[in-house]
């Protein structure tokens, strides 16, 4: 399976969450490219299997200002079959938490995108064990889904 994580990340809890999703993937011999969000090409998701966005949220609730202009660009493209999976860090001290996670998911599905049913939202970075868990399970679900997706466009 062919993944693409696109992530976007200031104090590196971002970035601590997807290495363990790409750990993971990695294990399930997937075929992983990261790259940094804050530019894509998006005319280019098609070519994978999955898509995974991860972003932090900034203040109370907002994307972080790295996001905004590849935001506004999808709505100028059409996501309609491929699969995505979202994830990201956020501070429970807001009252909005992880709430760039729903934006992204939310914008995905407005431009045709199949998004995974479950949102991947830790608290800063994946320090304990239950929270390297509850992201490996995350991965292992998306991926699990995205198997079946194909499985049952096959038949």
């Amino acid at each position: 399976m062919k993944v693409l994580i696109r992530y976007v990340s200031m104090t590196s809890n971002t970035e601590d969450i997807m290495i363990v999703i790409k750990n993971k993937l990695e294990t399930l011999n997937c075929e992983v490219k990261v790259e940094e969000l804050d530019f894509v090409h998006l005319q280019k998701l098609s070519a994978y299997d999955l898509v995974l966005f991860g972003s932090y949220t900034w203040g109370d609730g907002d994307l972080p200002y790295e996001l905004e202009d590849m935001y506004e660009d999808l709505d100028d493209v059409d996501l309609t079959g491929i699969s995505f999976g979202i994830f990201g860090s956020g501070d429970r001290f807001y009252p909005a938490f992880c709430q760039a996670v729903d934006l992204l998911a939310d914008k995905v599905k407005e431009r045709g995108g199949d998004v995974f049913s479950s949102l991947l939202k830790i608290e800063f970075s994946p320090d304990s064990e239950e929270e390297v868990l509850e992201c490996e399970q995350f991965e292992v679900g998306v991926y699990e889904w995205v198997k079946e997706k194909d499985t049952s466009h096959a038949r």
